[in-house]
């Protein structure tokens, strides 16, 4: 798939993105799948057939790939397909796999604790402290500037979250007096956690890597990742009696279920 040759497909599949409003991380992994698809193929993708469609998903699933990885390859062929080919009856046998449920991983609140203890440095304590203490995405921590902590309503402010949806969660006093001390310690002006270039955030890879290393130096044995700590903070709340409809609206979903992940 050369550049020249896909360049007016892609202008109209980035276009259709755009009138969906899909945001940008959503329209890169979108057209970097499609590349893969074009790859395996050897050729433009607006030439594949059904047949086609069907053998790539064969492909995926023989060599190994996650189902995470498979659906999400289906959801970007159908709309390559339906929505900028029109086209649906190439992606109409195309089907999604079922991903067995497993129990997420959940962090005691004494390896919480140790975890953020251990964090490399105060900005990324802060950053995973408010991960836990506001069941926060990745996503959403990094994307939160000094104006959205709000002292005097106790709230934090999350802008276009999953979905594009914008909702408040709630600061504890202790969180509030850590992001003080942040805040002292560095005096962020547009991002609450600036990234090596103050004028750009921080990444979620970096923050993640933070994370793991926390794990790693307070010698965790679970698969520790942010969204481990998303759940913990959910999870607590559940052993609190805390309702589950007001946990639903913290963590900005529709459900929650414990039983799984998400």
């Amino acid at each position: 798939m050369t550049d020249q040759a896909m360049s007016p497909l892609r202008r109209r599949m980035i276009e259709d993105m755009t009138i969906r409003k899909f945001a940008p991380k959503t329209q890169h992994d979108y057209l970097q799948r499609v590349k893969n698809f074009a790859a395996y193929l050897g050729r433009s993708p607006d030439t594949a057939s059904s047949e086609d469609v069907r053998h790539y998903q064969l492909h995926l699933t023989a060599s190994g790939v996650g189902v995470p990885t498979v659906n999400q390859t289906v959801s970007t062929l159908r709309f390559f397909f339906k929505v900028t080919l029109g086209r649906p009856d190439l992606v109409e046998r195309t089907a999604f796999v079922r991903e067995p449920r497993k129990l997420p991983v959940v962090l005691s609140p004494e390896e919480v604790i140790r975890l953020l203890n251990a964090a490399p440095g105060l900005k990324y304590k802060a950053a995973l402290s408010v991960a836990y203490g506001a069941g926060l995405r990745a996503a959403e921590v990094v994307s939160l500037k000094v104006s959205d902590i709000d002292s005097k309503r106790m709230i934090i402010r999350v802008e276009q979250g999953k979905g594009g949806k914008d909702r408040n969660v709630m600061l504890s006093p202790h969180l509030l007096n850590l992001l003080r001390a942040w805040w002292k310690a560095a005096r962020p002006q547009g991002w609450l956690f600036p990234g090596r270039d103050p004028a750009q955030p921080m990444t979620t890879r970096q923050l993640n890597r933070a994370c793991h290393a926390a794990a790693q130096m307070a010698e965790i044995n679970k698969r520790v990742s942010l969204h481990t700590l998303r759940h913990s903070f959910a999870t607590h709340l559940l052993e609190q009696n805390i309702d589950v409809r007001v946990i639903q609206v913290l963590l900005g979903r529709a459900t929650y279920c414990p039983r799984t992940t998400g």
